[in-house]
């Protein structure tokens, strides 16, 4: 492995989750999974408007602990540094959204928590966005550890957005290739890759936790005049290969840009983010996988 150091005032921070974010002083009493927002059906909503989703600031690549304690995301507004933000039970209550920083790279996003709820993933880039890489950290008793560049094939490349299947397995996009891939997981290792065989339409590949489908976003392939992206589904067949992808349709894709999916570890919802504020500043909005489940072809 690869242990990474860091200047002991940086570990304080990590260790003690001291960033704040905005607007601390008026944060409501919230209960509950998902920060006990109320949660949608067919139509898709913004998740946790004013909290989570905020007016102003990109909100992309949200993650649950296993336990739907605690919530990870990646924020950031114009000309700012991405960055993860996360909130978690205390006392019963969700505490206000604080900042996490766990490398020295300027930008972290795509925050993951793995299925055993022991380690969050995220991709760490420098300031030029031209390496991008996969870390994660280990769970201690009440906050997470030192930040680990991931030992392994997967970062012999550019890669970014790292999803964790039930199994451990990993998945991730190569910026290189413009291809999905995944590394079993050996023990905790991930000395292998193997590409994912749906080609290289779409990116921000969310593999559902038993592996049975893979949301993405693509580029609208329907319609040759538009521009925008959408959220396509790939199925799992009985053989191990993959259908050809699917849209979802309009209740959850509409006229604006839809990116960067993921599926909650309970597999009840579809997250994504949706580009409909002045100046294609993404919210966070979260559906039923009904969605999902409603155009799944008999195979």
């Amino acid at each position: 492995m690869k242990y990474i150091y860091i200047p002991t005032i940086l570990l304080f921070f990590i260790l003690a989750f001291s960033s704040k974010s905005y607007g601390q002083n008026e944060f409501p009493v919230l209960e509950g999974p998902y920060l006990g927002q109320n949660p949608p059906h067919l139509i898709p909503y913004v998740f946790a408007p004013g909290i989570i989703s905020i007016n102003g600031r990109h909100e992309v690549g949200i993650s649950f602990s296993p336990g739907l304690d605690e919530i990870y995301f990646t924020a950031s507004r114009e000309d700012e540094d991405q960055l993860i933000y996360f909130s978690k039970v205390e006392d019963k209550k969700w505490i206000p959204i604080q900042r996490a920083k766990f490398t020295n790279e300027t930008h972290e996003m795509h925050p993951f928590v793995s299925h055993d709820g022991k380690r969050l993933y995220f991709t760490a880039v420098n300031s030029d966005f031209t390496s991008d890489k996969i870390w994660y950290v280990n769970r201690l008793e009440n906050s997470w550890g030192k930040a680990i560049k991931l030992d392994s094939p997967i970062n012999d490349d550019n890669v970014f957005y790292p999803i964790e299947a039930k199994n451990g397995d990993l998945y991730y996009f190569s910026l290189s290739t413009w291809k999905t891939y995944y590394a079993p997981n050996v023990n905790g290792s991930f000395p292998k890759v193997k590409e994912v065989e749906i080609g290289k339409f779409g990116i921000h590949a969310a593999i559902s936790p038993s592996q049975d489908y893979i949301v993405v976003n693509a580029r609208n392939k329907e319609d040759d005049s538009r521009k925008d992206s959408e959220i396509y589904v790939y199925f799992k067949k009985n053989d191990g290969t993959w259908t050809k992808p699917i849209n979802l349709g309009d209740t959850v894709n509409s006229n604006f840009h839809e990116r960067v999916p993921s599926i909650t570890p309970d597999g009840k919802y579809l997250f994504f983010s949706r580009y409909n504020e002045e100046g294609e500043v993404s919210n966070l909005y979260w559906v039923s996988t009904e969605v999902i489940e409603n155009v799944r072809p008999k195979l």
